[in-house]
């Protein structure tokens, strides 16, 4: 990674507070994991597994909100890899007004 890359970096990580849930997924095919982490990287709740379609999006999008509540988070950022199927209907959901600011 060139340096200009890694300041990029470095500059977002800066900019998650204590009012950020985290979150990591690890795509797959058929099935997808998620899990959450505060600032600090400590884990908040349990492994989330769900499919790749509306219903698992849903409860996805579900989860992510019940941590926020529970743990008095105001922003979600997701980091995903082999990302498109999701980013797609998150892009609808944001789009037609379904996702929390």
């Amino acid at each position: 990674m060139n340096f200009k890359m890694q300041n990029k970096q470095n500059q977002l990580i800066e900019r998650i507070t204590n009012r950020h849930l985290v979150v990591g997924i690890d795509i797959a095919q058929q099935f997808h994991v998620a899990r959450a982490v505060n600032y600090r990287g400590i884990l908040v709740g349990h492994p989330l597994n769900f499919e790749n379609n509306d219903e698992g999006f849903t409860k996805f999008l579900s989860s992510i909100k019940e941590l926020k509540r529970i743990n008095r988070l105001d922003t979600a950022i997701v980091g995903i890899h082999h990302w498109l199927n999701l980013s797609k209907w998150l892009v609808i959901m944001n789009k037609n007004g379904n996702l929390p600011r």
